[in-house]
């Protein structure tokens, strides 16, 4: 049997990445890497301080001779480097309202130095996908926006900027992830769409970064009927399109399998074999300790047995995983030849400061009670919006709450009395919180850190961040001061 060559064993290795928990190296992670692991994927539990994370990417690196280190780097609320602090650098929306690639470019650059120096090879970003649906509980501002032509522009030039650092660019989630109504985290979507409108919509940002030269994509976790009844992840057509119709040569990964679009439906296990007898070459395990914990090692060696099972069985070819693993190495390589050139990115809060939009008089008298509400992302983690903590730091008795609707908002307020309120919404959570602040009889200046659709039937006084991250969240605190601003938007 296969599953029990060496040299089987290696291959097979190669192709997978997973997550794994703690801030050094587990004793079995050790000996995967030592045994070809393609890589492993890092998640904000990884992250300590930097120079920690530096030794930790050492350390994987001197047991990988190819192991390459994926992590989510988007800028705005997903971020997993900071995910304590909050992203110093705007999200992908806030840079699509503000429409300047130069500041795009920039902001990859800067995200691409700093995981450079942390010692990630692989940022997965930009989000490329088109927010068609403001509703859409996953993308929303992870995208640049909601037309095909603005999000490629700032795509390209944000993978870029993170490839001018000395990084790859991982753009995601191929096809596309921005029609859908359900999160892939939870569920299967479904995007029944006709073909030319998929061409003209989800795919055109990927032609773009393809013709740019971005060095990986990974999959979304989607069904598109009018093209495949399967998961795209999983499917060998959307494969072909991208390797032959798109002409992409480069890495392609999966998004993770343990979300429940895969781990509920076909497997983990089960899902990797497919996704790479589709095509794709780097099977990506997913996050042991978010939003469930499991044991990395344990599910690790259950997708590896599914596909050396497969191979045993012939549903998997040696050929096609030898040249997904030649991919993966190839860009090893790159990564490790790479340099980064000596080019200084904008300031992130300067460009935060530059997307905002601003309605009415937002100064707030005193310290404020902030009402945060929003819906959360899967995507994002435990990762908050910090405004309460830029305003504490200058006005001592700020308050803060999580509300969940008008009642809790109402309490809140009866707690706090004379306190001018500040409601942080993503537009996206119900609830009516928003409406009962409104209501009441006391100043109160909302701050929307939601998709652009979200926030439509909201009056002034109301600042626009267009994403979560410290940048953004202290250019906010910034006008809630009253301090005085250079270069921010009115509208």
């Amino acid at each position: 049997m296969k599953q029990n060559d060496p040299g089987v064993r290696r291959l097979v290795n190669a192709v997978l990445v997973p997550g794994f928990v703690g801030t050094t190296v587990p004793a079995w992670l050790a000996r995967e890497l030592e045994d070809g692991l393609g890589g492993v994927c890092w998640f904000a539990h990884n992250v300590e301080t930097r120079d920690a994370t530096r030794d930790l990417a050492d350390a994987i690196h001197r047991l990988g001779e190819h192991a390459l280190i994926w992590c989510d780097e988007e800028g705005g609320a997903v971020s997993r480097l900071d995910a304590q602090s909050g992203s110093p650098w705007p999200g992908h929306a806030a840079l699509g309202q503000l429409d300047d690639v130069h500041a795009t470019r920039s902001v990859g650059l800067g995200i691409g130095t700093s995981a450079r120096e942390s010692g990630i090879d692989i940022v997965l970003a930009p989000v490329v996908d088109v927010n068609s649906d403001p509703d859409n509980p996953v993308i929303g501002v992870r995208s640049f926006g909601g037309t095909p032509d603005l999000v490629a522009r700032h795509g390209t030039a944000f993978a870029a900027g993170l490839q001018v650092a000395g990084v790859a660019a991982c753009a995601k989630h191929f096809p596309g992830h921005g029609a859908t109504a359900v999160d892939s985290h939870l569920e299967a979507p479904v995007v029944d769409a006709a073909r030319d409108v998929l061409w003209q919509r989800e795919l055109a940002p990927f032609v773009a970064a393809v013709e740019s030269g971005v060095r990986c994509l990974l999959t979304a976790h989607v069904v598109f009927p009018a093209v495949d009844s399967e998961l795209a992840t999983m499917s060998s057509t959307w494969m072909r399109m991208l390797r032959e119709d798109l002409g992409f040569d480069g890495v392609v990964g999966t998004d993770a399998l343990d979300m429940k679009a895969i781990s509920a439906g076909v497997g983990r296990g089960e899902g990797a074999v497919r996704a790479l007898a589709a095509g794709v070459d780097a099977a990506c395990i997913g996050n042991p300790a978010f939003p469930e914990t499991y044991d990395d090692a344990e599910i690790f060696e259950h997708v590896r047995a599914a596909v050396l099972g497969a191979v045993d069985d012939g549903r998997l070819g040696m050929a096609r995983l030898e040249e997904a693993a030649g991919r993966l190495a190839e860009l090893a390589a790159w990564t490790r030849r790479t340099e980064a050139f000596p080019e200084a990115p904008q300031d992130g809060l300067d460009i935060a400061r530059r997307s905002l939009a601003v309605d009415g008089d937002v100064a707030v008298t005193g310290a404020p009670l902030v009402l945060m509400h929003q819906a959360g992302s899967m995507a994002a983690g435990d990762v908050r919006f910090p405004l309460a903590r830029f305003l504490g730091a200058e006005r001592d008795g700020t308050a803060y709450e999580t509300v969940r609707s008008g009642a809790d908002a109402v309490g809140a307020m009866k707690r706090h009395p004379g306190q001018a309120v500040v409601v942080v919404t993503d537009g996206l959570a119900g609830g009516g919180v928003v409406e009962a602040v409104r209501s009441a009889d006391i100043d109160a200046v909302v701050v929307h850190n939601g998709p652009v659709g979200t926030a439509r039937d909201l009056a002034a006084p109301l600042i626009r961040t267009w994403g979560g991250g410290a940048a953004s969240a202290r250019a906010a605190a910034e006008y809630l001061l009253a301090e005085q601003l250079l270069g921010g938007r009115n509208g």
